[in-house]
């Protein structure tokens, strides 16, 4: 049985008609940048994350410059984030100038550890990015109140969590700025890249729309330098019809990490994701712990599985920040997830009969 790690020709089957539909509707048009289908999805992701307003934008990457640009981070900033996430985080800031702070994470839910972050605030501190790792919300609340102690913004990076909830609460609801990504093999996965920014504050909502275009307003005239951040309306036009299957897809994803968890109970080797109680989690991956993990990744996939490792090298061992000063040992919770953690399917389309097999074979491999 061969059981690929995402599988979206599968996801598009059904929908096939109605995007090629939208497709067709934009090359009638030939209203390619920008335009009235941007406009509509923007609209359609701010109901749905329930912010006042959300911009489209070129790439979840993009998103989390495009914030910062907003906040006026400039070189010599710090930057208070995790070194276990995927490099945009901490490249984002690198790119301005500034200076990504690193707190290690909570073993458990492999989001930064909030309990480590004032110790690390100085003078040039001016945000934290909080990452909702693998489709579960960090615990927000802490970091919203350090914020407002110390006078510092927050920008979520939710580039893997649209949808996912603490208390009840949406992810890029929470800070100055939600940042997602609509990268293929999101939960919400465009035709190629994308992203969306959220916000509930006008003034910077009006800044963000012309940082997106250069830092034009009116056209041709430009009281800020930003950059083309723009989104496609084919990606918005795609991501328009995805969005209506969201939530159907989120609950999917959730029986199948329920039949993983269940399934794994019996096996002391297999930690499974721990989910906060408070949390509604979307699974964008679903990653568990095992001992002699690269051992155990080689034979499932020999099985024709696909895996993943999310992420080989924590953010302050790579090579690009080793002038930032840190070194193996700093931070042994990141570390450590690096070396043992595996992501397997997920995807909502997953068979009874692939579930199964992934889980039999995760199984004899530990074993």
């Amino acid at each position: 049985m061969n059981v690929p790690l995402l599988d979206l020709k599968a996801q598009f089957a059904p929908m096939k008609n109605e995007i090629m539909t939208v497709v067709e509707e934009i090359f009638d048009t030939q209203y390619f940048i920008l335009g009235p289908t941007v406009s509509n999805f923007e609209k359609k992701c701010a109901k749905y994350v329930g912010t006042e307003f959300a911009l489209g934008v070129s790439s979840g990457t993009d998103a989390l410059i495009i914030a910062l640009m907003a906040l006026d981070i400039k070189p010599g900033d710090e930057i208070i984030t995790t070194p276990y996430t995927f490099f945009a985080t901490a490249g984002s800031i690198a790119r301005l100038g500034a200076k990504p702070v690193f707190v290690d994470i909570d073993p458990k839910t492999y989001n930064i550890d909030v309990t480590k972050i004032e110790a690390v605030i100085t003078d040039k501190t001016k945000a934290i990015i909080p990452v909702h790792l693998y489709g579960q919300c960090v615990d927000i609340d802490p970091i919203i109140e350090i914020a407002k102690k110390n006078n510092l913004s927050v920008v979520e990076d939710a580039a893997q969590a649209i949808g996912s909830k603490n208390k009840k609460r949406n992810a890029g609801t929470f800070g100055e700025f939600g940042c997602f990504s609509f990268f293929p093999s999101k939960n919400l996965g465009g035709a190629g890249d994308g992203g969306l920014v959220t916000t509930n504050d006008e003034k910077l909502y009006d800044k963000l729309v012309k940082l997106r275009n250069h830092g034009s307003y009116p056209k041709y005239y430009h009281a800020m330098i930003g950059g083309n951040f723009r989104l496609d309306a084919l990606q918005a036009g795609v991501l328009s019809v995805k969005l209506e299957y969201l939530n159907d897809w989120h609950e999917g994803r959730r029986r199948n990490a329920a039949f993983y968890n269940k399934t794994f109970s019996a096996v002391p080797q297999i930690i499974t994701p721990e989910i906060l109680p408070e949390n509604y989690s979307i699974y964008n991956q679903y990653v568990i712990r095992v001992p002699n993990r690269d051992e155990v990744l080689t034979k499932i996939k020999e099985a024709n599985i696909g895996c993943e490792i999310y992420y080989p090298v924590p953010l302050h061992l790579q090579k690009c920040f080793e002038y930032l000063g840190y070194k193996k040992g700093d931070f042994p919770e990141s570390e450590k997830a690096a070396d043992e953690t595996l992501a397997l399917p997920i995807y909502p389309e997953l068979t009874d009969e692939q579930k199964q097999y992934v889980a039999d074979t995760v199984i004899e491999a530990v074993q």
